[in-house]
């Protein structure tokens, strides 16, 4: 795959040169957290890394997921990796299974790049993952995140609905502010 401007670049952009050139190397991967919302607020958020959670069994060891991001040209920096020529993103690798919430059946949804599949949460399960670190973190700013996700993307709020009833009281009063939120920020959705 061409390397991004990495100068430049995206969260998106560095997520699909990484996730691309580890599946090359046998190592699967699916974006989450914050760069999953930089990436489905087309940039109007912006996170500063690319959280890939490691989706393989059996995982690939410390040894074999260093050694393949130093062969795409990334150093270690403690428990990052970043690339020398890129100042304002890094990336961190999650070992854990993918859930959100109580929720562990979440399906990642696929992007084709260089006749590749690669994977990270859907726009509906990003709404999730921020309203999750919000009510649970008390981080503010991820309900904003959220709302900005809604408000340009087709979220699936009967779904988001069922999996908040499931997580408590305090989640579906998130459900509600985000609702308002990317109403008022012009969502039709």
């Amino acid at each position: 795959m061409t390397e991004p401007d990495w100068s430049s670049c995206s969260e998106r952009e560095l997520w699909f040169f990484v996730a691309v050139e580890l599946q090359k190397r046998g190592i699967a991967t699916v974006l989450v957290g914050g760069a999953a919302a930089a990436v489905h607020s087309k940039g109007a958020y912006r996170s500063g890394d690319i959280d890939l959670l490691i989706d393989a069994f059996p995982a690939p060891s410390e040894k074999a997921l260093r050694d393949a991001m130093l062969e795409i040209g990334f150093e270690a920096k403690g428990r990052h990796f970043r690339h020398p020529k890129c100042d304002h993103l890094f990336v961190e690798f999650i070992r854990n299974s993918l859930h959100i919430g109580k929720d562990y059946q979440i399906e990642p949804q696929t992007w084709a790049v260089d006749s590749m599949l690669v994977r990270g949460i859907s726009a509906t399960d990003s709404v999730k993952d921020r309203l999750t670190s919000y009510v649970y973190f008390e981080a503010r700013e991820c309900l904003d995140q959220a709302a900005l996700i809604a408000a340009v993307n087709e979220i699936d709020w009967a779904s988001v609905e069922k999996w908040a009833v499931r997580e408590g009281e305090a989640m579906l009063k998130a459900v509600a502010e985000v609702r308002t939120l990317a109403n008022d920020s012009g969502s039709s959705q």
